[in-house]
């Protein structure tokens, strides 16, 4: 077993762990956020994504052992209280959502990518969510969520 310790969401968290455990079987096993989704086991989906250290990570590529000592924002991390972050609004009040599913690393992955890229373009919007798939809404209203977002 390993000692883990970080900043998640603000707050000091550590824990022990075997050396095989993945980021988000710790966010959401030991720490009980389950707002961060596992949905493929392959890196493929998106639906982890976290932030770690300001950077949008698929939590389940990482062990949790690699975060030691990082800064990790979860989905549960965006919002100030009651108070939605603008891109979680954006999804709101474009509807980028259905099942919701996909929607914590959507969310996650287009805040990091207005923080690299503050005016993205449509295309450049499109690509940098190519590692987040949704089943659901063909991302028309996510596109539209993310462009509200940056304009905010």
């Amino acid at each position: 077993m390993a000692t883990v310790s970080m900043t998640v969401n603000g707050k000091s968290v550590s824990g022990e762990v075997e050396p095989r455990t993945l980021l988000v079987q710790f966010i959401r096993e030991q720490l009980h956020l389950t707002g961060t989704h596992v949905g493929c086991d392959t890196s493929q989906c998106g639906a982890c994504v976290v932030h770690v250290n300001g950077d949008s990570v698929k939590s389940c590529t990482m062990l949790a052992v690699q975060a030691d000592g990082s800064d990790v924002t979860t989905i549960e991390g965006l919002a100030n209280g009651d108070t939605l972050h603008p891109m979680q609004e954006a999804f709101r009040d474009n509807h980028g959502l259905q099942c919701g599913f996909c929607t914590p690393g959507m969310v996650m992955s287009a805040v990091d990518l207005l923080k690299k890229n503050p005016k993205p373009s449509e295309g450049e919007i499109r690509e940098w969510l190519e590692g987040n798939i949704c089943r659901c809404t063909g991302y028309h209203n996510i596109v539209k969520a993310v462009q509200q977002a940056a304009q905010a």
